[in-house]
């Protein structure tokens, strides 16, 4: 490095030192400029976190307020299909008495048809 050095005059040597603490300078303002703008980056992401966060919080409640009227629901089916069971099973006994008293008033009116009748 003294060779190199020694064959050059001051003012060169402080040509070429201020021409290097320029350079360096500009590539620490670059990296200030460069860390800046990520550090925006970054803060605009964990903006984004936090409504994403808040975001799914609600919609975990909403699903849980959704479940729980699922059940109420489904137990209010289930009740509705057991009602109708119960109805279904009394209509056909009914309709199965009413046939019964059909058929048996049927055959009564034929017996009483094929006495004949006389004149």
């Amino acid at each position: 490095m003294q060779r190199i050095l020694a064959g050059r005059t001051d003012p060169q040597i402080i040509n070429e030192s201020l021409a290097l603490t320029i350079q360096c300078t500009a590539t620490v303002s670059n990296m200030g400029r460069r860390l800046h703008v990520r550090n925006m980056e970054v803060k605009a992401l964990r903006s984004q976190v936090t409504i994403l966060q808040r975001l799914l919080k609600e919609s975990k409640k909403k699903v849980g307020e959704v479940k729980e009227e699922n059940k109420r629901l489904k137990a209010l089916v289930d009740s509705y299909a057991d009602d109708l069971v119960i109805r279904s099973t009394e209509q056909s006994k009914t309709t199965n008495k009413l046939q019964k008293q059909y058929e048996k008033l049927l055959a009564e009116v034929k017996e009483l048809t094929s006495r004949s009748i006389p004149k």
